[in-house]
């Protein structure tokens, strides 16, 4: 049996939009369904949806407040679409769950391009995952990962990580001492470093830090290499 399209929720209130970006991802082989607003996305949305692209700016519920509630029952690759330039909002976003976010405008070739590496990374993890490749757990210090449950605990009490700061800690506590660059951990977690800025590691190391540290500025578990990125602390210590 041939296996199925990838299916796309493509939210956006505004419908010269949800044309433009429709008709590249179904000439790239993509099943899409459009949602005219947060309410109509959060009706729309089942397990079925390999990846959703939605605006943040929308009215009855914007985006930030779609992307918290599909969070809370599902992992979907979430990428949001922004007009605002603030950092902020990028940074909301981000905490909120999302996996990815474009700040408009953009080219058609940059959002097929993170469309792409969002869905090549989730169906790694997927195969990953039944083929058990993956390493069952790590603990070290006073930090315990369950890589197969996704869980974290610190000093005993659990860690919220969302899914991008988890496939971070993970990338960086499998590898004990290596140093990562923000490029080798861009194209890691997403598939390449193409069109994304590189500060966007920045802070989501700086939310790990926050949750995972006694004190976020003399860390204990993860380490910046001034000049280079970043490494997690090697095991003997």
């Amino acid at each position: 049996m041939a296996e199925r399209s990838p299916r796309i929720l493509l939210v956006d209130d505004e419908r010269a939009i949800q044309t433009l970006l429709s008709y590249p991802l179904q000439k790239d082989g993509y099943e899409v369904v459009c949602a005219d607003d947060g309410r109509d996305a959060l009706a729309k949305f089942d397990d079925d949806f390999d990846l959703v692209v939605l605006d943040v700016m929308m009215p009855k519920l914007d985006g930030l407040e779609v992307c918290r509630r599909l969070r809370a029952k599902s992992t979907v690759p979430i990428i949001m679409l922004t007009a605002r330039a603030e950092e902020v909002d990028k940074v909301v976003g981000l905490e909120l769950g999302a996996d990815d976010y474009i700040t408009k405008p953009f080219s058609l070739r940059e959002f097929r391009s993170r469309v792409k590496a969002s869905l090549r990374r989730s169906t790694w993890q997927a195969r990953m995952q039944e083929e058990g490749g993956e390493q069952e757990s790590l603990e070290i210090a006073q930090l315990r990962i369950d890589f197969a449950k996704r869980t974290v605990k610190v000093r005993g009490a659990d860690v919220q990580a969302t899914y991008v700061e988890f496939e971070i800690l993970k990338a960086l506590a499998c590898n004990p001492g290596r140093v990562f660059t923000r490029e080798m951990l861009l194209t890691r977690i997403w598939g390449d470093s193409a069109f994304r800025d590189p500060r966007t590691i920045d802070v989501h190391i700086r939310h790990l830090r926050e949750k995972l540290e006694q004190d976020a500025k003399d860390p204990e578990y993860i380490f910046t290499v001034r000049g280079v990125g970043y490494r997690f602390r090697d095991t003997d210590n």
